[in-house]
């Protein structure tokens, strides 16, 4: 009777122990998520100024750092992700490039060191040329992929595909996406290390970025490829 008592106890505090161990996994997994939308956002914030040192420090030094900015192209590396967002450089006080980060759903992986995310980016963008100044609202997507180095998560990939574009008193239905997705790109010594010759994703093209997460209540994959491929993409 003893060693059946004894056996009893050593089973329920092996439950407990793992009761805990999953409770501290579960734990480590929202301070991670927690600790990824603190880094989305800040870069946000940064972007908004296009502060170039802080938002190139929120990149992995990894080789395989990327920014995916289709159709315009890809930039590579830490080098590249340097030479796309070094355009503005000098600090212009009436630059506005306020992208909110927004809706995020973030999937921390089982290995606990990398990550993606889903997020929407939104606002207005002025890019002032002397005495005259490009006006834009942005809406778009971003796939993101993350990395925890030394503790630290970091940004691998961002991905960013656009919903739509609105010029101020035009809306965004009639905007003219050849003006900006068009040949005549000009990206002023910052080109890409990949070139990407693409259709707009702006509307109304139809286009769904692909989610990097299946349906949450179903678990099955959810249909954007179907629907993607019947608008050309």
């Amino acid at each position: 009777m003893a060693e059946q008592e004894l056996e009893i106890k050593v089973k329920a505090l092996e439950d407990q122990v793992k009761t805990m161990g999953n409770q501290i996994k579960s734990l480590q997994i929202l301070l991670d998520i927690e600790e990824i939308m603190k880094l989305q956002r800040a870069y946000g914030f940064y972007l908004e100024h296009w502060m170039f040192q802080e938002i190139v420090d929120c990149f992995s030094d990894s080789p395989d750092v990327a920014a995916d900015l289709y159709p315009l192209g890809i930039w590579k590396g830490k080098e590249g992700i340097i030479r796309y967002f070094g355009q503005h450089k000098e600090y212009n006080p009436e630059f506005l490039h306020q992208i909110m980060q927004l809706s995020p759903i973030i999937h921390v992986d089982p290995d606990g060191k990398t990550a993606k995310g889903r997020w929407y980016g939104y606002g207005p963008i002025a890019d002032p040329h002397g005495v005259t100044a490009d006006e834009l609202l942005h809406s778009g997507t971003y796939e993101m992929e993350y990395v925890k180095e030394g503790g630290i998560w970091k940004i691998k990939t961002l991905a960013w595909r656009v919903n739509y574009i609105a010029t101020p008193g035009k809306g965004f239905v009639g905007f003219d996406r050849e003006a900006v997705f068009g040949p005549k790109i000009n990206f002023q010594g910052r080109e890409p290390d990949v070139v990407i010759k693409g259709k707009s994703t702006a509307y109304p093209s139809g286009y769904i970025y692909p989610f990097h997460y299946t349906h949450p209540v179903t678990g099955k994959k959810t249909g954007e490829d179907e629907l993607n491929s019947k608008m050309g993409f």
